[in-house]
């Protein structure tokens, strides 16, 4: 399970407060490098020890998670994280207007992303999902266990999923500053970006009321509540939330190259991901690391390696910091375009 996997499975989880972001923590780095959900997930990490909260916080912001809380409320309007220009020279904007002059007419009607992890004992885990262009979204461990769930049409599209892919078109077509925005509250608005102090002030507040109801519901006691994050704190959360939305948006949606381009123009606005060109199973390929900096809830990296071509997403991996005990994963994967009658037909 990666981050797909948090956010895909629980986009419907109502957004939490800040607390619940200590909690997820641990919840996201474990499950970093894992493959996307399906009818029967085979995991090594135990969801029954993780609290409805620190899931749903990760499945909200994915890992807008708490770093060093300021302890004042801003004046002022409105609350907008500082923006960061483009890197003009970053090979991920060469990439981007690769990829643009490139594409084509779009074939197909859906992208299909496989997965592919080893298990503890070393067999692959292989997962499907196809994401269609009008929206529904259908999983399945085999191809034959994909297509006899979009016969059954068992939609596990959430407003989430559209969204990312929204704020990626976007970024690849419009105003880029408005498609960051648009990415980082994909899932909500607790942080109040583009929004007065006042109105601000009532996104945190329904975000801590919701985090209190869950605990609530769990029998937990709830926490204290935290101010509304501001300065260094704010931008550091905004941009954790960029990287975490746009890689998703990135995994499930490459196959669409308007996708893929808007996805590598919002990645080259992040300042702390460290890029360089590798070879990838005798594939030439960039990587793309986020390191403790950017991920707050971790002192290892998350590493997106993909296509040098193409810009296609090749392999998302956790390497944990060195002798700090925790173990790596990795996920391998496909994307292409395909017809979702060829799936129901099974002829993919």
């Amino acid at each position: 399970m990666d981050e797909m996997d948090l956010m895909k499975n629980l986009r419907d989880v109502p957004s939490p407060g800040p607390q619940a972001y200590d909690s997820a923590r641990t919840a996201l780095q474990e499950a970093m490098a894992e493959p996307a959900p399906v009818l029967r997930p085979k995991r090594w990490v135990s969801w029954p020890k993780l609290s409805v909260a620190a899931i749903g916080a990760a499945a909200v912001a994915t890992a807008v998670v708490m770093g060093t809380t300021s302890t004042s409320v801003p004046t002022g309007t409105p609350v907008v994280a500082a923006p960061q220009p483009v890197v003009v020279d970053s090979p991920l904007l060469k990439l981007a207007s690769e990829v643009k002059a490139a594409a084509g007419p779009l074939t197909g009607d859906s992208s299909l992303v496989v997965i592919t992890k080893p298990m503890p004992d070393g067999s692959p885990y292989v997962t499907y999902s196809l994401y269609t262009d009008k929206g529904p979204i259908f999983v399945g461990d085999s191809l034959k266990n994909l297509s006899e769930t979009a016969k059954k049409n068992d939609d596990q599209a959430r407003p989430f999923d559209r969204n990312v892919l929204s704020a990626a078109r976007l970024a690849a077509t419009g105003d880029l500053e408005k498609a960051k925005v648009a990415m980082v509250t994909a899932a909500g608005n607790p942080l109040g970006l583009g929004l007065s102090d006042a109105e601000a002030d009532k996104e945190w507040e329904k975000a801590l009321a919701a985090n209190a109801e869950i605990f609530q519901k769990k029998g937990m006691e709830v926490p204290p509540a935290k101010p509304r994050p501001t300065g260094k704190e704010l931008e550091d959360r905004v941009n954790n939330s960029l990287w975490h939305n746009t890689t998703y948006a990135m995994l499930i949606g490459a196959a669409n190259p308007e996708v893929r381009e808007g996805v590598l123009k919002l990645l080259a606005t992040l300042k702390d991901v460290t890029i360089a060109n590798a070879d990838v199973d005798g594939q030439a390929a960039i990587t793309l690391t986020a390191g403790p900096a950017l991920l707050l809830a971790s002192t290892g990296s998350h590493v997106i390696s993909i296509d040098a071509g193409n810009g296609l997403p090749i392999r998302s991996a956790y390497v944990p910091a060195k002798d700090s005990g925790e173990k790596g994963s990795a996920a391998n994967y496909k994307s292409s375009r395909v017809t979702l009658a060829d799936v129901l037909a099974g002829k993919i």
